[in-house]
């Protein structure tokens, strides 16, 4: 359980929670809440350092900072999933442990079995010698049996472990992805941003950032609804998938109908390219009703284009691109601007 805070505890959190909400811009719902409520509370120290980080730069958190915040450091790995995968590493474990002991114990008695042959051979009684040579043969074929067994154990529990290793990673990347464009999520975009930061770019080059919005979306939802709204969001989706893939290029949804790209050790032609071709296939991608055929949504988007500088952080970066993608909306739309 994730909260295991006493009543009368979490009856106080709740006001200061309250409380310290009403000092920001984000809106009061169950994410904000959740954000700082387990600032408030202690329990989550890579979010208070977080929080405090971001509070420093921008006093107000919106509701986007606070959202920032929730992907990174609160939403997890849906618990079933990984309870189970944790239930199934153990047993493999276990068995594995079975079968050592197992394989021990044999050996243990079958040295004991040779003892009583080195014994015996060391006598003249001839006689008492046969007993001790048909023990020490039925020992070696169980010692054999048990270390046949044994390999078998870890051949088998080696691929186990490795099927749930790859489970964990599906489950990490499900808890990354976004399920209706298939591209990188807003947390999995965090991810990858700081990722991207921490390693120095190439010689001659930046790492570039693009940010891209959906022209007139609100138009879209309002005329046709939200099913199409999100048929267009998904056909972005599709569009940034189709393009041509840069070295180290990370797709993502940003949020609603904002998308972005990141491009490391990059240069802002280049970028300024990429965000070219997305403008210029998103611009061909239409709408058709199902039944009749008809183009009910022409798509536009306008994109910004920014540059890393060093010493800049994550939020800088994108801080200069999304004022690039405002130029982009304010000159008219369906365009590229750069930084």
């Amino acid at each position: 359980m994730r909260y295991t805070e006493p009543k009368e505890q979490t009856v106080t959190l709740l006001r200061l929670a309250l409380a310290q909400m009403g000092q920001h811009d984000a809106r009061l719902n169950p994410l904000t809440f959740a954000v700082f409520y387990e600032h408030l509370a202690g329990i989550n120290p890579r979010l208070s350092e977080a929080f405090e980080q971001a509070v420093s730069l921008q006093p107000r958190l919106d509701d986007e900072a606070v959202r920032r915040l929730h992907d990174q450091f609160v939403a997890e790995v849906d618990d079933a999933e990984a309870e189970r995968i944790r239930g199934d590493m153990h047993k493999v474990m276990t068995e594995i442990a079975e079968s050592a002991a197992h394989t021990g114990r044999t050996a243990g008695a079958f040295g004991a079995k040779l003892d009583g042959l080195s014994g015996a051979l060391a006598s003249s009684d001839t006689a008492a010698l046969t007993p001790h040579i048909h023990e020490a043969l039925a020992g070696t074929q169980e010692m054999q049996r048990s270390v046949e067994s044994l390999r078998h154990q870890v051949v088998s529990s080696e691929r186990e472990i490795a099927r749930l290793r790859s489970d964990l990673m599906r489950t990490r990347e499900e808890a990354t992805r976004c399920p209706l464009t298939r591209v990188l999520n807003r947390r999995g975009f965090e991810q990858h941003l700081d990722t991207m930061l921490a390693q120095p770019p190439q010689r001659g080059t930046s790492h570039c950032l693009i940010m891209i919005d959906i022209d007139h979306f609100k138009r879209v939802n309002d005329t046709h609804g939200h099913v199409v709204g999100d048929r267009v969001i998904a056909g972005l989706g599709e569009v940034l998938r189709s393009v041509p893939p840069e070295p180290g290029m990370a797709l993502a949804r940003y949020g609603g109908e904002e998308f972005a790209i990141l491009l490391p050790s990059a240069t802002l032609p280049r970028a300024a390219q990429v965000a070219e071709a997305v403008r210029a296939r998103a611009r061909a991608m239409k709408l058709k009703h199902r039944q009749t055929q008809e183009v009910m949504v022409t798509v536009t988007v306008s994109a910004g284009v920014a540059a890393w500088h060093p010493g800049e952080d994550g939020h800088a970066l994108v801080s200069c691109a999304d004022a690039a993608l405002y130029r982009a909306k304010e000159s008219g739309r369906d365009r590229v601007t750069v930084a």
